[in-house]
């Protein structure tokens, strides 16, 4: 499936934690072994919605396990990131967003406890 050439930059920030599993040190197992989650900054319905669940079946056709897209919308993505900065930096759990979460949410909300250095952009 072609998707439109605006989704590009929710690729970027989904597959970050690919590009930071591809750099890190090799492991007894290969790179994926289990489901990844995408977390959707954004409740369902909208087009980062959309944009995610493309982006899941395609990343689960070309890696061979299942992706789980896990809708967690609110304050403007940044719940959704701040979950993502939380979790393991693994690269098994991504976030498909837009700019905002990294970038402008930390400018305008003093409440966003993550930094946009908590994440790793993929291209």
């Amino acid at each position: 499936m072609r998707l439109p050439r605006a989704f590009s930059s929710c690729f970027a920030v989904a597959l970050c934690g690919l590009a930071w599993a591809a750099a890190g040190p090799a492991s007894a197992q290969a790179y994926p072994n289990k489901p990844i989650t995408l977390v959707v900054a954004y409740p369902p319905g909208g087009s980062t919605d959309l944009t995610g669940r493309a982006l899941g079946v395609e990343l689960s056709h070309r890696l061979g396990v299942p992706v789980i897209i896990d809708n967690v919308g609110g304050a403007g993505g940044a719940i959704g990131a701040q979950k993502v900065a939380n979790a393991a930096p693994d690269g098994y759990t991504l976030l498909v967003g837009a700019s905002n979460e990294v970038a402008i949410n930390r400018l305008v909300n003093s409440n966003v406890k993550y930094e946009p250095k908590d994440f790793t952009p993929s291209a």
